[in-house]
């Protein structure tokens, strides 16, 4: 009983539930992001390029393999129907993408945050 005691004080500090808020809005903030990659900022990128899906982007390491009609692999999901190695990197340019703009975000918040505690700081609180 003294460690759920001692758990509960853990938990209900400050940091513990601020930390917890931050995950939970960190987490909804990445799916949003995707999507915007995803949904919104590829598409035009693949249009102008000739109607490229980076999503389905893929190097096929199993040349050899075909589906079971017998015909030749042309998308990322064939590949992972029909058991092939693959190198989707059209998925990670949308993984990076994600990344820069959740990065840009946290930069964003930092320097805000830093530029507030130096004008707190000079007026002396």
């Amino acid at each position: 009983m003294r460690i759920l005691k001692e758990f509960k004080e853990f938990a209900m500090r400050g940091n513990v539930v601020d930390l917890a808020v931050g995950v939970i809005i960190g987490g909804a903030f990445g799916k949003i992001v995707t999507s915007i990659v995803s949904d919104i900022i590829m598409p035009p990128i693949g249009k102008a390029m000739g109607g490229v899906n980076f999503a389905d982007l893929f190097i096929n390491l199993d040349r050899g393999k075909r589906l079971p009609t017998g015909e030749p692999i042309t998308s990322l999901a064939q590949a992972k129907t029909a058991g092939a190695t693959v190198i989707a990197y059209g998925q990670f340019i949308n993984t990076i993408l994600d990344f820069m703009i959740v990065a840009t975000c946290i930069s964003a918040v930092i320097k805000a945050r830093n530029v507030e505690a130096k004008a707190r700081s000079r007026r002396g609180r």
